[in-house]
């Protein structure tokens, strides 16, 4: 009796089985254009104010090797100003038709976190979010809802701050605003 043997791919999906046939078949490197159209990936997406960000040109930029998995990973969080949880993230990234593990999204969240690419969010132990928006500004947090919006810098004066320990200096000033809904 033989056994029969059943490939694997590294994604069950269409996505998953090209990507893997290509690599695994082609003796000369795809150019990484070729390969992105046939896997449907495009690195352009327009974002919420009509701008177009190059997303592979982005990872380049903060030397962050574009994978497919990291690059889908940045459309969804440069595609609006937002703030997403890694649940959130891995969620969307699933949703497109492709499997990312739930270890890679947190990797490539703290990577681009480390990278300045986004900004990590802490609201309380337990919950993290990230910030598409790198800009100084601080947030409201709606302890009821969940909700995480922006407070611009502008809008939040800051004086009389302590004198820093000797042989440090500011990096930055992050406040959270913990609000709760109306009665």
């Amino acid at each position: 009796m033989y056994a029969s043997k059943t490939k694997r791919y590294p994604a069950q999906s269409i996505q998953g089985i090209l990507s893997h046939f290509l690599k695994s078949h082609c003796t000369q490197p795809l150019p990484g254009d070729i390969l992105s159209d046939m896997l449907g990936i495009t690195d352009k997406i327009e974002t919420q104010d009509q701008h177009v960000l190059n997303v592979g040109e982005l990872l380049a930029q903060h030397d962050i090797a574009p994978t497919q998995q990291r690059r889908q990973i940045a459309q969804i969080l440069f595609a609006q100003p937002q703030h997403l949880s890694a649940d959130q993230v891995l969620e969307r990234v699933n949703q497109k038709g492709t499997v990312a593990s739930k270890a890679t999204v947190y990797n490539t969240l703290g990577l681009f976190a480390r990278k300045g690419l986004i900004r990590e969010v802490i609201v309380d132990p337990s919950k993290v979010f990230y910030d598409s928006n790198t800009s100084p500004h601080h947030h409201f947090y709606n302890i009821d809802t969940g909700l995480l919006q922006d407070i611009e810098n502008q809008e939040l004066n800051l004086h009389g701050l302590p004198t820093l320990p000797a042989g440090v200096e500011l990096d930055s000033i992050d406040i959270i605003v913990r609000i709760r809904t109306a009665e």
